[in-house]
């Protein structure tokens, strides 16, 4: 597990170059998860490292297997200095753990929901989990383990969770690019969903 983590944060900082800060957060029963910070001008950046150091394993599986199966990393950006958004260190990380904790296997067009703000005054509870490859590239590790996909968060304010519900996440992404929702924007609103 060790090695592969080492080979993610390689390519973190080749992406997305050497992290400001970082936090680590241990949950009872699971490895630990850090979320390293990259400023990047006016974005800021959180990634997760340590949910790729297992696969995830299907939750209707009797036995998890120790090295095929999905893994991925969790990354959010956001706005530099509209919030505190540094407070969402702790959510990202209970994110990340969650394929450990609940048996969750963590894909694109997902909702993750945390039950409480991202971070203090956010007006998002839960993110969309969209698809990878656009900002950090998969990384590809030894047969027969799969490759480490890098997931963009983007959060859901609880009108747009409910409707992508109803709706799917297709229609959602579809909607916030017709209206051009800046989805970094860490104060943003609904987008109108009428």
């Amino acid at each position: 597990m060790g090695e592969i983590l080492e080979l993610v944060e390689a390519r973190l900082r080749n992406a997305l170059g050497e992290p400001d800060a970082r936090a680590g957060v241990t949950f009872i029963g699971t490895d630990r998860i850090e979320v390293l910070r990259f400023a990047d001008g006016d974005v800021v950046r959180y990634a997760t490292l340590g949910m790729s150091g297992q696969p995830m394993a299907d939750p209707t599986s009797p036995l998890a297997d120790p090295v095929k199966g999905p893994r991925a990393e969790l990354v959010l950006s956001v706005r530099a200095g509209r919030a505190d958004t540094d407070q969402v260190l702790r959510p990202l990380a209970v994110l990340a753990a969650s394929p450990q904790v609940e048996g969750l296997v963590v894909a694109p067009g997902a909702s993750l929901d945390l039950g409480q703000p991202l971070w203090p005054g956010a007006p998002f509870s839960s993110v969309l989990v969209a698809e990878p490859g656009g900002l950090v590239e998969d990384l590809e590790l030894d047969g027969p383990m799969d490759p480490v996909r890098f997931l963009p968060l983007l959060p859901m304010t609880h009108n747009e969770a409910a409707w992508k519900r109803v709706r799917g996440a297709q229609e959602l992404q579809e909607r916030w690019l017709a209206r051009g929702t800046d989805l970094r924007d860490p104060l943003r609103g609904s987008v109108p969903l009428d």
